[in-house]
């Protein structure tokens, strides 16, 4: 299912994350919870309490006009592994990334700040910057 295509100024919510995701001292992650044996003999793994910026943009990222329902976890972890190629991206590749990005979650308590923390998620901003410049909706004083 292809979702329709994000406007410039979707496409500028997003990327107005990239100065708070990437201030000096940011950390994505307030604490770690769990990761110890409980009285009851079961082992918590740990996960973590995530600061509000991060659950705010990955909330905007996980909108309709930014989710690729067909992708392709393995092929979108390709393009993130391989240099230089998130600068060149298509806005649909950046989706399907982007979807990854936000999914992987569910698979790995933690993959929301490793995509932050690796600079993942600033090369996608960064790119999606360039690309709003022919977003629909963008306005010559935009």
């Amino acid at each position: 299912m292809n979702t329709r295509v994000p406007t410039y100024q979707e496409m500028q919510a997003l990327v107005a994350f990239l100065p708070r995701l990437y201030s000096e001292g940011f950390q994505p992650v307030l604490k770690w919870n769990g990761g110890e044996q409980g009285k009851d003999g079961l082992y918590r793994l740990p996960w973590p309490t995530y600061n509000p910026v991060v659950e705010e943009f990955y909330r905007l990222a996980a909108s309709d006009c930014w989710l690729d329902y067909a992708y392709h976890p393995e092929e979108a972890a390709e393009m993130l592994k391989e240099e230089g190629f998130v600068k060149s991206a298509s806005l649909s590749q950046i989706k399907e990334m982007l979807t990854f990005c936000v999914r992987g979650e569910r698979f790995a308590d933690g993959h929301w700040a490793e995509m932050i923390e690796n600079g993942t998620i600033r090369k996608i901003l960064e790119r999606i910057q360039v690309l709003s410049a022919d977003a629909p909706g963008r306005t010559d004083s935009g």
